[in-house]
């Protein structure tokens, strides 16, 4: 098998430059997830949480886990 070193090697770098922009990504999150909880008191994992329900745009199905979830728990657990 004949590789070509060139157009691997490229490849190689376009993935670099996506990991590295993703990483700058999480970073800007963990900052504006901080920014939250100190200035509107919301913990990070709820402000996550919310944030990612209001990305996915799928918020009624959130609800029907956690009711599915506090239902099973109670009738198991208590």
């Amino acid at each position: 098998m004949a590789i070509d070193k060139a157009k691997v090697l490229g490849c190689l770098q376009e993935i670099s430059n996506s990991l590295t922009r993703i990483e700058a990504e999480r970073d800007l999150i963990r900052e504006i997830l901080q920014k939250m909880q100190d200035e509107c008191e919301i913990s990070k994992k709820l402000g996550r949480k919310l944030a990612k329900t209001y990305h996915k745009r799928n918020y009624e199905e959130e609800v029907a886990e956690q009711t599915d979830f506090q239902t099973i728990y109670e009738n198991v657990a208590k």
